[in-house]
């Protein structure tokens, strides 16, 4: 038990701890900059010529990367508009129920596959309907936590980096996915106590 002098003491170490870590943040990507620029200037690189040259190769990137990126942004539109994963959720409801994963998870589980914005605006809409520290907003916590959007990261780094051979990339991906989400099951129940 701590008193009340203890306690307001205690309170404000922690404010004045909390008002450096702050700072800290405030200042680590202008320290970072500043580092960089000075290893380069050590290093006798011309900082501003790199700087563009890296410019225009981003540039090129994102000019490539482009055309997959909107085909998947309107794909990702059309399933979300046709209803199709409004069947796609009702159909898998009896696994859902079968392995214990409440069927608000369900559209959440499918659309991380494809999109990480769309499967957030998911997770904000479930933690307003049902909290974050509910059953439902622990398991989707950590399953948006432990699975990646496949098809996002495979269509776009491949084709960034020129891949046509994928090999076993979607076969692990889908495995390591339907781990995390079995693991969110798994771990949401423990942690509830359900």
């Amino acid at each position: 038990h701590i008193g009340g002098s203890d306690r307001g003491q205690v309170d404000g170490e922690i404010l004045a701890m909390m008002r450096w870590i702050t700072l800290l943040s405030d200042l680590m990507i202008p320290l970072i900059f500043v580092g960089i620029i000075t290893y380069g200037l050590l290093q006798r690189v011309n900082v501003l010529e790199s700087f563009f040259r890296g410019v225009v190769k981003g540039a090129k990137v994102v000019w490539d990367i482009f055309p997959t990126f909107l085909s998947l942004v309107v794909a990702v539109g059309v399933f979300q508009s046709s209803g199709a994963l409004e069947v796609l959720t009702a159909l898998l409801e009896p696994v859902g129920k079968m392995i214990h994963m409440p069927s608000p998870l369900i559209p959440i589980a499918l659309t991380k596959f494809i999109s990480s914005s769309a499967s957030t605006g998911l997770v904000l809409q479930l933690f307003k309907d049902f909290g974050p520290d509910s059953l439902e907003g622990i398991m989707t916590s950590i399953m948006i936590g432990s699975t990646e959007t496949i098809l996002y990261t495979m269509s776009v780094y491949f084709s960034a980096a020129k891949v046509i051979k994928t090999r076993y990339t979607l076969s692990g991906a889908l495995i390591a996915n339907l781990a995390g989400i079995g693991a969110s099951i798994f771990l949401g129940h423990w942690m509830v106590g359900a």
